[in-house]
């Protein structure tokens, strides 16, 4: 397991010494794998001030205000980080500020997006990705993965969740709430600005092939979002949506029938939170309704893997899905950036090392942030750009160990060749990749008799399939 075995030390010695961290995002390790480099096309990023009208309150709920089914609202702010491709002569600054996780510190990044750049000219429309963060996080904790993928053709908007960023941290019950309406909303907007004339970014963006991106409480909003509905304890939970304001995402609810958009064709959960704390069952698993790829590791200790990210993996029954584990890994597996160099110091308020929130105890960040970058450049190529050739690149054996390293002189592959494709020799190792199938599709029943059978969970996602169909 050569990464484990080298990051360790690594990761030792940056804790001991700020000067090892690095404040950039664009980091390539030298054994990266393929797909983890840099698309051809220039990238630019820009910012935008939504308001997302009449929403619940859940902080004035929370706080006690309002009655059950009476609750206040307000207009919902949410800034969303928008990097897309730029025009071939496009100029920008890379450099951009951004907070820690202390929501105190101010730092300095720098990539290669380009500040309020020239999009890209012509006809061609990018798929859409949308990135959502964790609680605490914000809209450049993933930015590495953004960037890079506007480089090969996607336009990634990454939001900002109000109540639940570095500066705005607030009742949990926002997030659990809000984290699935913010998300169609972002991605109502992004239509928007592809369909209005002026906006700058008109035909630029395909938001009827929408990826989304979710880490640790974003991953829970992602599997929502795709259709998997809430347990009815978790609507009951004290901490949990106050006033039962959680049973809008309820399984077999009206209001989560309605929640699925048939424009995200796809999702990824990175250390997804929720089977560990009862907000799934079978029933709502079985809601999930597109592909996925789930991303984790072994030992985390936040979500927790056996009885957290690998069960919801195995409970989404209804669909094709996949995971890709880190051995050894934690809960920071591949979504953050590496850590600032500001990071490293100890919070007393916080009572632990800013730089944890960016570091993983095993695997060095930067390889791990690649290793994520490939694996969804594959996906989203295969998922949203029909690439049947990335296939080849998540058609694996199921421990990157067990894989057969056999090169002629030439550098041509042997007839026994086995090794990951697109890693190089030895560093597969410590990575595992596997597949699910979807349930085979029942024999078709009056809707009745399938509810009785399967659930309305199950019945649910025959109803969205066939809106899809119909889409």
């Amino acid at each position: 397991m050569k990464h484990i075995t080298l990051t360790t030390a690594l990761v030792a010695t940056a804790a001991a010494s700020p000067l090892a961290a690095q404040n950039r995002i664009d980091g390539q390790s030298p054994d990266a794998p393929e797909l983890a480099a840099y698309g051809t096309l220039p990238v630019g990023v820009r910012q935008f001030e939504f308001v997302n009208p009449d929403q619940i309150d859940i902080v004035s709920v929370a706080g006690g205000a309002g009655t059950p089914g009476n609750p206040p609202r307000y207009d919902r702010p949410l800034t969303v980080e928008m990097w897309y491709p730029a025009a071939a002569d496009a100029t920008g600054e890379t450099k951009f500020n951004t907070f820690l996780r202390d929501g105190t510190t101010e730092v300095t990044l720098e990539g290669r997006a380009m500040r309020d750049a020239a999009p890209a000219e012509g006809d061609e429309a990018f798929p859409l990705l949308m990135l959502s963060h964790g609680f605490p996080g914000n809209r450049f904790l993933m930015s590495h993965l953004a960037e890079n993928l506007a480089s090969k053709g996607y336009v990634v908007a990454s939001i900002d969740h109000t109540d639940s960023t570095y500066r705005d941290q607030s009742a949990f019950g926002s997030t659990l709430v809000n984290r699935p309406l913010d998300n169609i909303f972002v991605l109502n907007q992004m239509a928007q600005l592809n369909n209005t004339a002026g906006s700058g970014f008109t035909g630029l963006i395909d938001t009827d092939n929408t990826g989304l991106v979710g880490y640790s409480m974003g991953g829970y909003g992602a599997i929502v979002t795709a259709g998997g509905g809430v347990t009815e304890t978790s609507v009951g939970y004290p901490w949990g949506g106050p006033n039962g304001t959680l049973g809008i995402h309820q399984a077999g609810s009206d209001t989560h029938e309605a929640l699925p958009d048939a424009r995200i064709k796809t999702a990824v959960a990175i250390g997804p939170w929720g089977m560990n704390a009862g907000f799934w069952d079978a029933e709502g698993l079985a809601g999930i309704d597109i592909p996925m790829l789930f991303i984790a590791g072994s030992e985390d200790a936040t979500s927790l893997y056996e009885n957290g990210v690998r069960a919801i993996w195995e409970g989404a029954t209804s669909v094709d899905r996949a995971l890709l584990t880190f051995d050894g890994g934690g809960h920071n597996t591949v979504a953050p950036i590496p850590a600032p160099e500001e990071s490293f110091y100890y919070n007393d308020r916080l009572r632990f090392n800013v730089s944890e929130h960016y570091t993983d105890e095993v695997w060095d960040t930067v390889f791990m942030n690649n290793v994520g970058q490939h694996f969804l450049t594959a996906w989203m190529d295969r998922e949203l750009k029909g690439d049947v050739d990335k296939g080849a690149y998540l058609n694996l054996l199921a421990r990157g160990g067990d894989g057969t390293w056999s090169v002629n002189d030439d550098g041509t592959l042997r007839d026994d060749h086995t090794y990951w494709k697109g890693f190089a020799e030895g560093t597969a190792d410590g990575l595992r990749y596997e597949v699910l199938q979807a349930a085979p599709a029942p024999v078709p029943l009056p809707a009745s008799v399938w509810m009785m059978a399967f659930g309305l969970a199950g019945l649910s996602v025959l109803k969205r399939r066939a809106r899809r169909a119909a889409a």
